[in-house]
Formats: C-alpha cells, sequence, structure tokens
C-alpha cells in the first residue's frame, strides 16, 4: 500500500468510527475544520455557511441535545460547538489565488445515516476495529469517502496555491441524505458566481475499482414529506362510535399512496417508508404518523406524484374525520450535467493510470439534492457535472454491511487533481 493510499484510507477510517446524521454533524465538521484550519483558506461555519431559515427536515431539540453531548464527550471545544450547536453544521472552505482565472467549485457531502452498522465479523469495519461508535448512526453510503476525498483535494490545492490560478470553493455539505441540506447552502448564495462545479459519489454502479463516470444521468426528482393525522380518541368497547380513527385513516392513505397512476411520460415512484398510530389495543388512534417520498424521472413528474399524494391524504383525512397535516422534509429537482463539463473531465484524465474504463455518463437512477446546487450553477451560467467512482459492491447503499474499496479513494482523489491542473491550464 503506498504512503498516499494508507491515508487516505486511515482519514476514511477516522470518519467511519463517528457518523452523524443530517445537521447534528458536530464532530465531523469540527474534525473537518481541524484539518483545514492551518491551510491557507479562508473557513467559514454556522450561520456563514447555509441559510438557517431554508433547512429542512431539522432534527428536534432532544435529537440536538443527545449529538451536542456526544460531540462534547468526544472533546469538540464548547466555543465551536456554539457555531453548530442549533444545526448550522458543514465547512466552507474558500482560497483566492490573486490572480486572473476561473471559480471552482466542488462539493463533498458529509453525513451518515440512521442505521445500525453491522457487528458480523466478515464485516470488516467491525473486523478492523473502525465500525460506527454511534449506535443508530453508521457512514452507510460513503459520505465518509467523500470527505476524505475533499480534505485530500483540499491538501493538494492549497499546496499548489503558487501555481494555480483564479478562486476555489470547496463546500462540506451537512444533510444530503433525504435531501435536506443543499438548498440552505444555495440560498446563502455559494453558488452565485461559478464557473465549474463538480461533485461526484463513490459506488453507486458495481463495477471495477478504476471505472469513472465524467458524468451522470438518471437523477430521479424527488419530494420528502411527512404526515401527522389527528383523530378523535375513544374506548373500543363502549363508544367505538364516539372515535375517530388515525390508524384507519393513515392506513387508508398508505394503501392509495401505491393507488396512484404512474405517469406516461416517464418514471414515477412512492413509498410510504414508515407509520405508527395508536397507544392500545382497546383504544381508538387519536394520532399516526407517516412518512412517505415521492419521486419522478423529471422535476415535472415528481411534482405531478406529489400533488396526487396529497389530494390522497386529505381524502383519507376526510374519510375519517381526521386533520391531516404534511410537513416537508427535503427535495431534489432533476439536472443535467453540461456536455463541455464532461468533455473536460475526459480531457484532463486522460493520462491518469488509476483509471482504467473512462465513460462519459453512468446512471444514477436515484435523488440526490447536489441537483440544487447544479440547477444554480447553471442557471448563472456556469457549468456542472457529477461524477462517478465505482466498485464492487458487495453490499448495497444504506445496507448494515455496506462497506468502501478503499483503493477507490486515490481515483476520486486523483481524477480531481488532473480536473484542477487541466483547468488552471485550459479553463
Amino acid at each position: 500500500m503506498t504512503d498516499i493510499q494508507q491515508k487516505l484510507t486511515a482519514t476514511r477510517r477516522k470518519f467511519h468510527r463517528f457518523p452523524e446524521v443530517g445537521f447534528t454533524e458536530f464532530i465531523t465538521t469540527y474534525e473537518i475544520y481541524k484539518t483545514l484550519k492551518p491551510m491557507n483558506y479562508t473557513l467559514y461555519l454556522g450561520d456563514d455557511v447555509l441559510l438557517r431559515s431554508a433547512r429542512v427536515g431539522v432534527p428536534g431539540k432532544e435529537a440536538f441535545l443527545h449529538s451536542y453531548k456526544r460531540a462534547a464527550e468526544y472533546g469538540v471545544p464548547e466555543d465551536f460547538l456554539d457555531y453548530v450547536k442549533e444545526g448550522t453544521t458543514g465547512v466552507i472552505a474558500t482560497l483566492d489565488t490573486g490572480k486572473p482565472g476561473p471559480h471552482f467549485a466542488a462539493r463533498f457531502d458529509i453525513d451518515g445515516l440512521p442505521i445500525t452498522e453491522s457487528a458480523d465479523e466478515d464485516h470488516i469495519p467491525k473486523k478492523e476495529d473502525f465500525k460506527s461508535l454511534h449506535e443508530g448512526e453508521m457512514h452507510a453510503c460513503g459520505h465518509d469517502g467523500h470527505i476524505t476525498t475533499g480534505l485530500f483535494l483540499a491538501e493538494y490545492i492549497n499546496a499548489e496555491k503558487d501555481n494555480l490560478k483564479g478562486r476555489f470553493t470547496l463546500i462540506f455539505q451537512p444533510a444530503e441524505e433525504s435531501v435536506r441540506g443543499a438548498k440552505s447552502v444555495v440560498e446563502k448564495g455559494w453558488l452565485d458566481d461559478v464557473d465549474y462545479f463538480f461533485s461526484g459519489h463513490l459506488g453507486i454502479r458495481n463495477l471495477p475499482v478504476g471505472t469513472v463516470s465524467a458524468g451522470t444521468t438518471d437523477f430521479l426528482a424527488s419530494s420528502k414529506f411527512d404526515v401527522k393525522f389527528t383523530g378523535k380518541s375513544a374506548h373500543a368497547g363502549v363508544e367505538p362510535d364516539s372515535g375517530n380513527n388515525s390508524l384507519l385513516a393513515a392506513s387508508a392513505a398508505a394503501l392509495n399512496l401505491n393507488a396512484i397512476a404512474r405517469h406516461g411520460k416517464g418514471r414515477t415512484r412512492i413509498n410510504t417508508g414508515t407509520l405508527s398510530a395508536g397507544s392500545g389495543r382497546n383504544v381508538i388512534a387519536d394520532t399516526a404518523f407517516m412518512e412517505i417520498e415521492t419521486r419522478g424521472e423529471t422535476t415535472e413528474l415528481n411534482h405531478y406524484m406529489y400533488k396526487k399524494a396529497k389530494t390522497v391524504i386529505q381524502a383519507a383525512a376526510d374519510m375519517y374525520e381526521n386533520e391531516a397535516e404534511i410537513i416537508d422534509m427535503g427535495e431534489a429537482p432533476n439536472a443535467a450535467c453540461s456536455k463541455e463539463l464532461i468533455e473536460t473531465v475526459k480531457e484532463a484524465v486522460k493520462h491518469n493510470s488509476r483509471i482504467k474504463d473512462l465513460k462519459e455518463t453512468l446512471p444514477l437512477g436515484a435523488s440526490e439534492d447536489v441537483t440544487m446546487m447544479m440547477e444554480r450553477v447553471l442557471e448563472k451560467n456556469g457549468k456542472a457535472t457529477y461524477m462517478l467512482f465505482p466498485f464492487a459492491l458487495k453490499y448495497g447503499h444504506h445496507h448494515p454491511k455496506f462497506d468502501l474499496d478503499e483503493s477507490v479513494l486515490h481515483v476520486a482523489v486523483s481524477t480531481y487533481i488532473d480536473i484542477v491542473n487541466w483547468l488552471m491550464k485550459n479553463g
């Protein structure tokens, strides 16, 4: 194993040990900040990173308190926690070379998932002692690898700053999962004058390490939302006619959401992920809670599904004389990569010996809130692309036994470095 591969592996494993779900990435934000601090970047934290009012799906006070205490025990200083304790997590690092040139921006997502990591002995993080230390939270999507990629790119740009031109903005974004965090960064204005925007994902496609896709297709627009039904409790034996059953309202909604007609102009999806209701077998349920998502091949198709879902939910509530409250928890539009930037990536990595199979595009087939950033860059006449860095997936993303093939980290870092160097000569 080369020195750089050893460093990449060690960094990724460090972050793997303390996954934190969206807007509670207190330890993660601190460790990123601490790594970047000795470099020549201007660093932004807290309300300088994101627009607080534009966040969606923000955890409750109990979750924040739990994460705050955990971070304090870890050793995050109290004055640092003051910047992030209310969910203003993430770091943005900027570097101005002072020489005319393009504005380069890259985004790396930093959050974990609410998944309990496998403790099976054949699971490498368990076997090699870097399994999650946070019960019920896990880096099950590779964002620990994304953080690592971003930090090593930052190190390279910092070391080569005298040989570079233009400006650099590196975005370590909170709360990508459930497409919650990008909007608040976009609304803060960080993408408004970017010339070239890059992001990407490790894994996704089950292909050998060394495969790189210069762009991505098949982003699915998505809406995430919760529903609260409120009815009327009653004794199920003595006065069943006096209750308004929220469990039945939610059940009717769940069944009929799947009956929404799929659209003829493209793929559409809907899923009820959770449903909880009631307090006892002899009590007519007066509350119910659901977590739901819609997806569409285009933003318009997703809006079709979301609008139909709201109609179904309200009808189910009316049928059982309930009130229904819909709470938006996240949204991502569809987006397309810039053809010119796909060509740029292809040119930049021509001589990269770590890349064995360079593809123009690969399909994502899922949703990613990076599309909000891409959309803003494109609106402002910049160019954007989203790359994929596959590896052989033993278990899929969001699985308790998901793990990275860590050799993919060097492929990703070297790709970003090649892009920077190419743009410095040709951008």
